[in-house]
């Protein structure tokens, strides 16, 4: 910081100064356009010479309104490369919000929804589709072995033991091999 300050007068006097200036260049500003308008105006429109029969107004008039017809042409079209300019700006800024992932992912919940309703939820009310997962499964048929006939035929075990007990029993097993 400097050490030495200035005085609140001299502070005030420094900011009219400034303000004095600036008032300055602002009206040099104005009377500067004004001018440029003036010039322009002379350029582009020239002083109008009113006819004084009634033919020659009409050919004015007529005149008017096709530098009104072609004025209001290049208007339109203007408007209409404005509106597609803004048109695709827009698209190109979705195009960049969308490359920078500013959307948040919204949390996840657990949903409990049976797979016919979570379709037609996706697919709307007109589409029907009913999704049986159980009929797309594979049907496995049981090979039934020989092993498992000869078990089947023999029955209960207690059966089999006590019909093989005593020489009986061991009699039918002889009988049964041969």
């Amino acid at each position: 910081m400097s050490e030495k300050k200035m005085s609140s007068s001299r502070k005030h006097h420094l900011k009219s100064l400034m303000l004095s200036i600036a008032k300055g260049i602002l009206e040099q500003e104005v009377k500067d356009r004004e001018v440029e308008r003036q010039r322009y105006m002379g350029e582009t429109c020239p002083a109008l010479s009113i006819p004084s029969g009634t033919q020659a107004l009409q050919e004015l008039c007529r005149e008017f309104h096709h530098k009104i017809d072609v004025i209001d042409e290049e208007r339109y079209d203007m408007e209409m490369k404005v509106n597609k300019s803004a048109k695709e700006i827009e698209d190109l800024n979705i195009k960049v919000i969308d490359l920078k992932g500013k959307f948040k992912k919204p949390t996840l919940r657990k949903v409990r929804m049976s797979a016919d309703a979570m379709l037609q939820a996706l697919l709307g009310s007109k589409h029907k589709v009913s999704l049986d997962l159980r009929a797309n499964l594979k049907q496995v048929k049981k090979e039934v072995k020989e092993e498992d006939k000869e078990l089947r035929d023999v029955g209960d075990w207690r059966k089999n033991v006590e019909d093989k007990a005593g020489m009986d029993g061991r009699k039918k097993m002889f009988e049964a091999e041969a």
